[in-house]
């Protein structure tokens, strides 16, 4: 068995790492190609998993239609070089690939409102392996799972929070401090739409502050005001500050789920919605905005209980937990036993 992962974003590195380890753990072959997105090949390094560089896309529009067909064909050609048996995914470049190579693959997606890239890889997957709260029906070849893409890597099995990544940066575990994630909207699905406006950062930043230390994950540039909070840790001990942190406070959807996951408090603001995120809600583990115009408002509620409320998330987590699946051991069923339930 010879199988090629792709990582398209820094996201993932995380969804895919323990999958790696546990395929070569049973000596299976294992290639990994990756985009150059943001942090992604730094992970990868971070974690010790070699990989293939396939260059960036580019940022102009231009540049990306030129380069993503290009990204399919080379990667057409390392399953080709590499006699890769499966192919296993979050892009369209992946089913174009099997396609044109005659092997199986796995697309792996969350994210409904993608409607682009679900069109560009539905006709040529072999399966389609969404979470079972995915809103959309994608027909014959779609397995659902229970479960959220987090639990590849947050799941109890795989994730124990390290207390040394609050001492690195001066915080101990009572500590109140308050982690808030920026996207840079740029993705091709992101066009469109919007998050927490520049003026409710600035309200957000003034009501944290007294309260605690504030910590900033942004994929952009941030504006030099906000620069002094920016995060200033290895990017693979993200999760512990997740972890222990007292609220979350976000618009990107991954970094909210891992913090519901988690048990962390968490607010959600964006114009985008996935079934994921509407579990999480249900759940309660979760609030979820689709515009910022009541953010300060629900932030302020929440803070004088936000300790009560951590802790009953932690209990909801552990009942959760035995709703959901391992993802990374399902993921490994497709591999090695081919468990395939449509």
């Amino acid at each position: 068995m010879r199988v090629l992962i792709d990582i398209n974003h820094p996201a993932h590195v995380h969804l895919f790492k323990n999958l790696y380890f546990e395929l070569r753990k049973r000596n299976v072959f294992v290639l990994v190609a990756v985009t150059q997105k943001d942090i992604a090949k730094l992970l990868l390094e971070k974690y010790n998993i070699p990989y293939v560089n396939m260059g960036s896309y580019g940022r102009s529009t231009l540049s990306k239609a030129i380069n993503l067909p290009l990204k399919s064909i080379y990667l057409r050609y390392l399953a080709w070089k590499h006699k890769i048996d499966v192919l296993f995914g979050v892009s369209f470049r992946v089913s174009h690939a099997s396609f044109l190579t005659k092997k199986k693959s796995y697309v792996l997606d969350d994210t409904e409102h993608a409607k682009q890239e679900i069109l560009l890889y539905k006709y040529f997957a072999t399966k389609i392996v969404t979470p079972k709260s995915f809103d959309i029906s994608l027909g014959r070849k779609h397995i659902r799972y229970n479960g959220f893409h987090e639990l590849a890597y947050l799941h109890p099995n795989y994730f124990k929070p390290k207390l040394e990544t609050l001492k690195s940066l001066g915080l101990k575990e009572s500590d109140v401090f308050f982690v808030l994630r920026f996207v840079g909207w740029e993705a091709m699905h992101d066009i469109g739409h919007n998050g927490i406006s520049i003026e409710n950062k600035r309200r957000l930043i003034k009501l944290l502050s007294p309260k605690g230390r504030i910590i900033i994950s942004s994929e952009k540039k941030l504006d030099t005001e906000f620069e002094k909070y920016r995060m200033s840790i290895c990017p693979t001990k993200m999760h512990d500050l997740l972890y222990y942190c007292s609220l979350f406070v976000g618009d990107g959807g991954t970094m909210a789920s891992e913090s519901a996951v988690l048990g962390t408090p968490s607010v959600h603001v964006s114009s985008l919605d996935a079934g994921v995120l509407k579990e999480q809600v249900n759940y309660n583990l979760l609030t979820s905005l689709r515009n910022d115009k009541e953010l300060i408002k629900i932030v302020e509620k929440k803070l004088p209980t936000i300790a009560e409320e951590k802790k009953q998330n932690r209990l909801i987590v552990k009942k959760m937990l035995e709703e959901q699946q391992d993802v990374t051991s399902f993921m490994l069923d497709l591999v090695l036993e081919n468990k395939i339930s449509t």
